[in-house]
This record gives structure tokens, C-alpha cells and sequence, in this order.
């Protein structure tokens, strides 16, 4: 074979080549337009789903500062819970938009997705950082908190009104004192003898009525320990909920790219230059 010959031969396939390249990045870009959509509609799902989660997230937020409102007495406290439940009504179009993005891609339904999108990720930060910041605060003054109800719980053994705020605490978190039953021994007085609320007693013992001789009617558990797994659960249920969900939006925000990136702007033809110019003419 002559020099011309593979001179010649070697041109062709650097054709071939050039030529194959195309229909390479096409199919490709049709692959990856097609797993985008498909995990785009998957995330859509997922969004309605976290919308519950995060509604539950919020409540119990909102509901254990009012219920011991007694304990926080700034009302700021529930702000994370509010913000969660802002989120997940957002989440309720933002899904439907991602289901409907999946089946038939629109310019006008991408853009309003891409800003309910940036929405969602400043709510869901806000309350995260939120919820980190009052966890802290408020857990390293819950204890000053109880022990001054504790102490100035206007209660006598003959006399008990049993709709305090210590003793609705105590019902309700199965508690007793701060730490144990011997922290109303402490608070007693010449005025107020050493007796426990019947708050404290456990429910399968309807004879209960606060007696030292039989402290195994009494609940174990101290409020402070009840307050604070409460608290964490409730504060870190916020966060994480919000980390994860920021993360699943990151990803439909970028699925919803790559089927917008080769998506023309045709509701924008009115700003072509020769239809412009057209017009300005007239």
C-alpha cells in the first residue's frame, strides 16, 4: 500500500470519527435527560411524603412550647415549628410541579419549580439553624427552670389543687421532681411539710396519694430528664428532617437543569433581534 493510499485511509477514519461523535453526545444526552426526568417524578413523590413528615415536626414543636409554656416563656421558641409547617405546605406544589416537570417539560412550570426550590432551601436553613440554637439555649436554663416551680409550689399534703403547672408536667411526663421524688423532700418547709404531689404517682396505683412509705407508687424518672429527650428529639427531628430534604432538593434542582439546559426559549422569540427591529420600525 502506497504512502497516498494510508495518507488517505488514515483521513477516513478521523472522519468516520468526527462524524460518530455527534450521535455519541446525542445519545448520551438523551440517556441523561431520560434518568433525569424519571428522578425528577421519583422526587416528586418523595416531596408529598416529607411534607407529612415535616407537618408532624412542626406540630410537636408547636404543641410542647405550649404546653409547657410555663418552662419557655419566650414565644420566639416556636418559630422553627412554624417555619417547618410553611415548609411543608410549599413542598405540596413543589411536588406536583416536579411530577408534572417529569411528564411534559415547560419553561413557565421549570422556572416557578427552580424558585419554589430557592424557597424551600431558605425556610428549611432558617429553621435548622433555629432549632440548633434554641436546643442549646433553652436546654441549659430548662433546669434553673423546673427547680423554681418546684420550690415555689404554692402545695400542702391536706390541700392540692393538682392543676398547677408542675403537677400538669408531672401527668403528662409521667415525672416526678427534677431529678427524682427526693427534690420535693428538699423544698419542703416549717409551712410546707415533707410531702409529694399526687401528680407524681404512677396511674396503675389509684390509692397513691403521695405517701413516703410507699415510694414504689412514685414515678423513678425525673421531669428534667423527660423535658430534655423531648426537647432534643423534637429540635434534632427539626434539623435532620431539613438536612436531608435540602439535599433532595439539590438534586431535582439539578435534574430540572439538565432538561432545561437544551430546552430552547420560545415563549422569548419576541426578543429576536429581526422581529425587534421589526417592530421598532413600525
Amino acid at each position: 500500500m502506497s504512502l497516498g493510499e494510508v495518507a488517505g485511509v488514515s483521513r477516513m477514519r478521523r472522519v468516520r470519527a468526527v462524524v460518530g461523535l455527534p450521535s455519541l453526545w446525542c445519545h448520551e444526552d438523551a440517556y441523561l435527560r431520560s434518568y433525569a426526568r424519571s428522578l425528577l417524578g421519583f422526587l416528586g413523590f418523595i416531596f408529598w411524603g416529607t411534607a407529612a413528615a415535616q407537618m408532624f415536626g412542626g406540630v410537636s414543636v408547636i404543641l410542647m412550647f405550649k404546653n409547657y409554656r410555663s418552662l419557655f416563656q419566650e414565644s420566639y421558641l416556636s418559630l422553627p415549628g412554624w417555619l417547618a409547617l410553611a415548609t411543608a405546605l410549599t413542598l405540596l406544589p413543589t411536588g406536583i410541579l416536579a411530577v408534572s416537570i417529569s411528564v411534559k417539560c415547560s419553561r413557565n412550570q421549570q422556572g416557578t419549580f427552580m424558585y419554589l426550590l430557592l424557597l424551600l432551601l431558605c425556610l428549611e436553613m432558617s429553621s435548622a439553624a433555629l432549632a440548633c440554637s434554641y436546643h442549646v439555649r433553652t436546654a441549659s436554663h430548662l433546669e434553673s427552670a423546673i427547680s423554681y416551680l418546684v420550690h415555689q409550689h404554692n402545695w400542702t399534703c391536706s390541700q392540692d389543687p393538682g392543676n398547677s403547672a408542675v403537677d400538669v408536667m408531672q401527668k403528662k411526663l409521667k415525672c416526678c421532681g427534677v431529678h427524682n421524688y427526693t427534690d420535693w423532700l428538699k423544698a419542703s418547709s416549717l409551712y410546707h411539710p415533707a410531702c409529694i404531689p399526687e401528680s407524681c404517682c404512677k396511674e396503675k396505683h389509684s390509692h397513691c396519694r403521695g405517701d413516703l412509705g410507699h415510694v414504689e407508687w412514685l414515678s423513678e424518672e425525673g421531669c428534667l430528664k423527660k423535658l430534655e429527650d423531648l426537647l432534643c428529639f423534637s429540635m434534632l427531628y427539626i434539623f435532620w428532617c431539613c438536612t436531608v430534604l435540602s439535599i433532595l432538593e439539590l438534586l431535582a434542582a439539578v435534574s430540572n437543569g439538565i432538561l432545561m439546559r437544551r430546552q430552547p426559549f420560545h415563549e422569548l422569540h419576541i426578543l429576536d433581534s429581526y422581529i425587534f427591529s421589526q417592530d421598532y420600525r413600525y
